[in-house]
């Protein structure tokens, strides 16, 4: 079964097959080229029913940032749909509140956010004019999309797998990881041979190719700069690749 958060409408059953998408980075291209391939998918092999879920890291580094989230928000795929939250949407947020935050953003790929909704980033560029910039995002990004990320989840379980940003920290039961390792862990998780209980499906480490092992399915493989965003399919015991 599919675990809800209490402010959701509970699932009946597990979805018969699930699409998960990995770090998509301000790459509204590479999205658009897969919910085509999802829709492809799915009319070659249809079923009953199916899940695509996201695992965060929309915006940054890549130039579309806005054109994601305007994508997003609305679901653009053919199957149900949820969006988990990744670090740099955490880095959005946070920026709206505490403008100090640009100091880090703008180094993680926050100015790219920035200018695709159209605000100045010279001053910041220079370490200059947060205040303002944190005020001309706020009115600059449509209500849809502050209620998307408001929807944003940590973490989802469906059936044997654990989906989240980032990964886990071993020793730690799922149900009870932070939020900060489900968003920034790298090292322990990456290197543990650990049986965390469930398959962690997880994004946030690049790498040249997907990474299928015992205990974690990772699928970052870094599209804003590789032009390669990664889908896993997993049905029942099957596990299959979509690489735009």
């Amino acid at each position: 079964m599919i675990e809800q958060p209490r402010s959701a409408k509970p699932k009946t059953s597990e979805p018969d097959r699930l699409y998960v998408i990995g770090d998509i980075h301000g790459r509204a291209d590479l999205l658009e080229r897969m919910i085509d391939e999802i829709e492809q998918d799915l009319a070659t092999h249809p079923v009953a029913s199916s899940l695509t879920v996201t695992l965060g890291d929309y915006v940054d580094r890549g130039p579309q940032s806005r054109r994601v989230l305007d994508l997003l928000a609305r679901n653009p795929f053919p199957t149900e749909f949820i969006a988990l939250k990744g670090n740099h949407e955490a880095l959005f947020e946070r920026f709206l509140h505490n403008p100090q935050v640009a100091d880090e953003w703008r180094h993680l790929g926050g100015l790219d956010t920035l200018h695709s909704y159209g605000i100045d980033v010279g001053p910041l560029m220079r370490g200059q004019n947060y205040d303002a910039a944190s005020k001309a995002l706020a009115a600059a990004v449509p209500p849809t999309h502050f209620q998307f990320l408001a929807s944003l989840r940590l973490s989802l379980t469906v059936g044997r797998y654990f989906l989240c940003h980032a990964g886990v920290r071993p020793g730690v039961k799922l149900e009870q990881q932070s939020e900060d390792d489900l968003l920034w862990i790298r090292d322990e998780f990456l290197t543990s041979k650990t049986d965390f209980g469930k398959i962690v499906v997880h994004g946030h480490s690049p790498t040249e190719q997907p990474e299928i092992l015992p205990n974690r399915i990772g699928i970052d493989t870094g599209a804003f700069i590789t032009g390669r965003l990664t889908c896993v399919i997993l049905e029942g015991e099957r596990i299959s690749l979509i690489s735009t």
